[in-house]
């Protein structure tokens, strides 16, 4: 098990050590959880911080999407440039500046500093997302990478389920500006724990440094990226617009309990993809995509009974659970020394799948309507599968 090391020091662990470092994972998780709540609190507080900042409700919203825009452009150069420093300094240093652009966020009249600060909070994202699937690999042995990974992601499905409202719920109590501060105040917390329980890695020397393009060259790690855009592109497809999903099946007065079903399945998807992956990598991948595709089979055949409608979404939530540890350990298996780089690439091409699930999403439903939302998601999920089925994952 990894252990704790001064300053500046290596850590050091034994591969045969069947233990999991719990803290130094569960800082991981807090750490997702606090990107999480950066990226999408603008959702829950939107009119708010519309009526205080004088500007229209869907430009608050693209603070959201700007944030994406940092991470994808930032994620990949930011990671490959980083890789000469040690590691658990380079953390830190990524977690505080969360706490300084929530800050800024919370106390900013500007609405331009607000998204210059949404920008570079979405520029930390991209390098704590890149960095913490690696680090989290690091400290275990081989055969409990994917359940430390498992560990490390569990903040993402916590944040989806219980964060988001429950920021919601204390902005609409204290105001969106105390909320962001709160947000800073538990990442300072974060960083005293990071420092008290992560252990340290050395930088990369010059003849360990991975390349973009020799990374890609790795057999298998093409076919990851290609089947987690397709997976997560499914998803936002569905998930950006599924307030219109949800009022055709007649629930509109129900959706907060429709998100809140969706993320508690979620949980229940991570720890059961923490539980299996150790020797069930490929068949939870294939049964991830296929109980998303049943789900979105049901959303177009039978979408207007509530009843199936609910049961989809389980099945939806289930299997969305734990996506992010399954594709982010297959990168970890194939890529080897280039996991971090291999990290940042999955890193964008889920980003990017935000964004393009948005973009099509949204012309798929101005221009043919909600019906087609389900099918469209299927058809992607068709060739995610057809390419799992041939990729080579361990």
């Amino acid at each position: 098990m990894s252990r704790s090391c001064p300053i500046g020091g290596e850590a050091k662990r034994k591969p045969d050590d069947a233990r999991l470092p719990l803290s130094a994972l569960l800082c991981f998780a807090m750490a997702g959880f606090i990107t999480i709540l950066t990226e999408a609190l603008p959702a829950g507080l939107l009119l708010q911080m519309s009526a205080d900042l004088g500007v229209a409700p869907s430009a608050v919203g693209q603070s959201i999407t700007i944030y994406a825009i940092g991470s994808i452009v930032a994620a990949i150069p930011l990671t490959a440039a980083t890789q000469r420093f040690p590691r658990k300094p380079l953390l830190t240093c990524v977690i505080a500046g969360f706490a300084l652009v929530n800050t800024i966020t919370a106390v900013t009249d500007v609405f331009g500093i607000l998204l210059a600060a949404r920008f570079f909070a979405g520029v930390c994202a991209g390098l704590l997302w890149a960095m913490i699937a690696g680090y989290a690999a690091r400290m275990v042995a081989d055969h409990l990478k994917g359940r430390a990974i498992a560990i490390a992601m569990v903040g993402t499905p916590l944040a989806l389920s219980m964060g988001i409202p429950a920021g919601t719920l204390i902005g609409s109590s204290i105001g969106w500006r105390s909320t962001f501060l709160l947000m800073t105040a538990l990442t300072l917390v974060l960083i005293g724990w990071v420092w008290a329980s992560v252990p340290n890695y050395p930088a990369a020397t010059t003849g360990n440094k991975t390349s973009v393009s020799g990374t890609l060259a790795i057999r298998g790690i093409k076919s990851v990226l290609v089947v987690t855009l397709l997976f997560v592109l499914s998803h936002n497809i569905l998930y950006t617009y599924i307030a219109p999903l949800v009022a055709s099946a007649g629930l509109a007065q129900r959706l907060d309990l429709v998100l809140l079903v969706f993320g508690a399945a979620g949980i229940v998807g991570i720890v059961l993809v923490g539980y299996l992956i150790g020797q069930r990598l490929r068949l939870l991948v294939l049964t991830s995509i296929a109980l998303f595709g049943a789900a979105a089979l049901v959303f177009g055949n039978w979408g207007g009974n509530p009843d199936l409608f609910w049961l989809a979404i389980g099945v939806w939530g289930l299997a969305f659970g734990g996506a992010a540890t399954l594709f982010q350990t297959a990168a970890a298996n194939i890529s080897g020394k280039a996991s971090d780089v291999a990290q940042a690439m999955i890193v964008t091409a889920w980003n990017l799948a935000i964004a393009g699930g948005g973009i099509l999403g949204g012309l798929l439903l101005e221009y043919a309507g909600v019906p087609w939302l389900p099918w469209s998601a299927l058809a992607l999920l068709s060739l995610a599968y057809a390419l799992a089925v041939r990729a080579k994952l361990k």
